[in-house]
């Protein structure tokens, strides 16, 4: 006999489908800058540290390769990121954020600290941070 539980009872359901509405109203504030949150996540990790690999890029900005690469290209067109070749392996190429990605991203972070903030501020510190060391649990027992 089938199991016949719902659904939403299973975690992996609820928190994608909380990723998917947080993404979602983070993706709106974002678009109305031009710039969707896929190229904000690739701009902040870029911001924390330049220089990195597509591998290393795609696993951080939780996109596929064939996404990233598409996405990196649409940002090396806007001039928000640049391609270098690796200095120690030429074979590897480095994406680096360009000074009109610095500029986007400081404008960017203003609105996700707020989106943060309005979060934060429906649960109160306390919740918001259990929350987030319950999901960084998780993630580390699901490695």
């Amino acid at each position: 006999m089938a199991n016949t539980r719902p659904i939403n009872e299973y975690l992996s359901y609820l928190l994608a489908q909380a990723e998917r509405q947080l993404n979602r109203q983070l993706d709106q504030e974002f678009r109305a800058e031009g710039v969707p949150v896929e190229q904000w996540r690739i701009l902040k990790l870029l911001a924390e540290k330049n220089g990195r690999s597509m591998g290393d890029l795609a696993e951080a900005a939780l996109l596929n390769h064939p996404t990233l690469t598409k996405t990196v290209d649409r940002m090396v067109s806007a001039a928000l990121v640049y391609r270098r070749a690796d200095k120690a392996d030429g074979r590897r190429v480095l994406i680096f954020i360009a000074e009109r990605g610095r500029a986007v991203i400081q404008r960017l972070n203003k609105l996700a600290n707020s989106h943060q903030a309005e979060i934060v501020e429906s649960y109160g510190n306390r919740q918001a941070e259990a929350l987030k060391r319950l999901i960084e649990g998780l993630i580390q027992r699901t490695a």
